[in-house]
């Protein structure tokens, strides 16, 4: 198997930031959605989302169990569809963040998307 630089630094295949993040003027084909089965709440994929919308899932305690490590979950409405988060999860993680496109996404979650904002 020949030397892939891009799998031995997966740095590599992620694009720099840009220098103005601003609002979306149309919605992205494809959504990021985090398999919380999958997710080990590392957050290596959190310092490269671009628009920053990668956090922990709010710990619920309701029923009296804490879990230790809370998996992560992507802010919809401000997901870009860049699909860096999956490129970081797949490589430095455990492939717990795949692209949907937004149509499936909407329907699921029972949201409708309009420019960038969910309803």
């Amino acid at each position: 198997m020949a030397y892939d630089p891009k799998k031995a630094n997966p740095t590599l295949i992620i694009p720099e930031a840009p220098a103005k993040i601003t609002r979306k003027k149309k919605k992205p084909k494809e959504i990021a959605v985090v398999i919380a089965d999958n997710c080990t709440g590392c957050e290596a994929c959190v310092p490269f989302c671009p628009v920053d919308c990668i956090e922990h899932t709010p710990r619920d305690t309701s029923d009296r169990v804490n879990v230790v490590i809370p998996n992560v979950q992507i802010r919809l409405d401000e997901c870009i569809g860049c699909k860096i988060c999956v490129n970081v999860c797949e490589r430095m993680a455990w492939d717990a963040i795949e692209m949907w496109p937004t149509e499936s996404v909407e329907e699921l979650f029972g949201t409708r998307r309009v420019n960038s904002l969910f309803l």
